[in-house]
């Protein structure tokens, strides 16, 4: 185990940008794949291999790469440590960053998916509000803990490890109306 950690370390510091998108990625699509099998519960020849694919695109191409950037520019503009600066920077990433973050977010899952400006459009409106509302009830205290007790090199990744259980949410939240999902039945003994 301490050999992978190592080889993480060099490769983290090698190629910040790269491990930190791939590592979004697999962890983004891993959250898809929770909600298609745990939380939706479907079965082999319902699952949808591309919807995991496009959460992992999402994660690589566009997650990782802006929580890199973004985090370090915080870092930059208010600086690392605990207490007022960790809360500035909770502060921003909650009331200017995640609301942009999640608008653009809902416009590229869409345009990936192939829906029209107005299909984006409506499931924009749609599920906006609650996804924002739900962000801002969990995220704060990961961040404040994140922001005061993690290198800025590993911040990237305590934030996507926490978010496998928000990737998750997106994951049934953007594709709950799915004709292929199969509800989950309240009523089912244990």
């Amino acid at each position: 185990m301490g050999s992978v950690v190592r080889v993480y370390s060099i490769l983290l510091r090698k190629y910040p940008l790269v491990v930190q998108s791939l590592q979004t990625g697999a962890l983004t699509g891993a959250g898809d794949v929770l909600s298609q099998v745990v939380i939706e519960r479907k079965s082999a020849n319902q699952y949808e291999w591309q919807r995991t694919a496009r959460f992992f695109s999402i994660g690589t191409f566009f997650i990782g790469p802006v929580l890199s950037k973004w985090y370090k520019l915080l870092d930059i503009k208010i600086g690392p440590g605990k207490g007022v600066r960790a809360l500035k920077k909770v502060a921003a990433d909650q009331a200017f960053f995640a609301p942009l973050f999640l608008g653009v977010f809902l416009i590229v899952l869409g345009g990936m998916k192939g829906n029209s400006p107005q299909e984006i459009q409506k499931d924009v409106k749609k599920n906006y509000k609650d996804i924002l509302l739900t962000c801002w009830s969990v995220w704060p205290a990961v961040q404040i803990c994140n922001f005061s007790f993690v290198p800025l090199h590993h911040q990237v990744l305590v934030a996507q490890t926490f978010a496998l259980f928000w990737n998750t949410y997106l994951a049934w939240k953007t594709n709950k109306d799915s004709a292929l999902q199969k509800p989950i039945s309240t009523t089912q003994s244990q």
